[in-house]
């Protein structure tokens, strides 16, 4: 088998590993969300380990280790400074009114996919406007689509468990 990293695919994962979906759920009961069948077909073959413990609000290199030891792969010893994340400050742009937006819990619940939403949302809106995506989780894998894409993405945690993304096309 591969050895599991930080830039493993989640979808790698399922598929490469008998019951790696109720391990992912047994560490975080965020990952619940891998019941989805959309989300197992569209968004986890774009996370990786790195970007599902951001989701889950975990360490990557934590998760790592715990996929690792359930599969008999050794820890690895990667230091991740602790406390040292600057706050990025917001940038004006999210001031803007937000011309739609997407409830990523919603969509999901809904097995749509939440990555083809937010595409028929942008194509919607004029260049400079704004979408906000509402979740109980930082949606890391559609930001770095975004950011692939060329727009301008924020993020914040307004409550606990209550994430909100602006997006600017």
């Amino acid at each position: 088998m591969k050895e599991i990293t930080l830039e493993t695919k989640i979808a790698d994962l399922l598929n490469d590993y008998e019951g790696m979906k109720d391990i992912l759920i047994k560490i975080n009961p965020k990952f619940k969300k891998l019941n989805n069948p959309v989300l197992r077909r569209t968004l986890a073959k774009i996370a990786g380990v790195k970007q599902a413990a951001i989701v889950g609000g975990m360490d990557p290199v934590d998760l790592l280790n715990q996929l690792r030891e359930a599969v008999g792969q050794a820890p690895v010893d990667v230091r991740t400074p602790k406390g040292e994340v600057e706050a990025e400050e917001a940038p004006e742009w999210i001031l803007k009114e937000s011309k739609q937006t997407l409830n990523a819990n919603e969509i999901l619940d809904e097995e749509r996919n939440p990555l083809a939403e937010l595409h028929k949302a942008l194509k919607a809106i004029d260049e400079g406007e704004v979408i906000t995506i509402e979740a109980d989780f930082q949606p890391e894998p559609l930001m770095d689509e975004m950011l692939k894409a060329g727009h301008e993405v924020f993020a914040r945690e307004v409550a606990q468990d209550h994430f909100i993304t602006y997006i600017k096309k």
